[in-house]
């Protein structure tokens, strides 16, 4: 499976990094940028994405999380489920004085729905 995350790079104003991350293990199954330990960030995202999803569950909650968005004083940081394969998730670093979030948001559900894990 290679993931090429360097489309995101390209079509998503303010990006500054991203991984495709396994929420089994935490670990990160392809990188792209720099400035951010993407290991460090993807095993700690990996917390934050089963911490909702098990809250969901004690609440009964019978839905899937399309994204997580946590904003920084100059950054967004978002988690993304694949819904084709909800073991995965991206989780993208923007520059929140350069990036659109809206369209952001909608470049990650393109660049998802064009995945291919065959």
């Amino acid at each position: 499976m290679a993931i090429q995350l360097h489309v995101l790079s390209e079509d998503i104003n303010g990006f500054v990094a991203a991984s495709l991350v396994d929420s089994e293990s935490g670990l990160a199954l392809a990188t792209e940028g720099m400035g951010i330990d993407l290991d460090i960030a993807s095993a700690g995202n990996t917390e934050i994405l089963l911490a909702k999803r098990n809250t969901m569950q004690n609440l009964g909650i019978d839905d899937d999380v399309e994204d997580i968005l946590i904003t920084l004083s100059h950054q967004y940081h978002l988690i993304r489920p694949l819904k084709n394969n909800p073991a995965l998730f991206l989780y993208v670093v923007l520059d929140q004085n350069k990036a659109n979030l809206a369209m952001a948001r909608h470049m990650l559900k393109n660049f998802e729905n064009n995945l291919d894990f065959s």
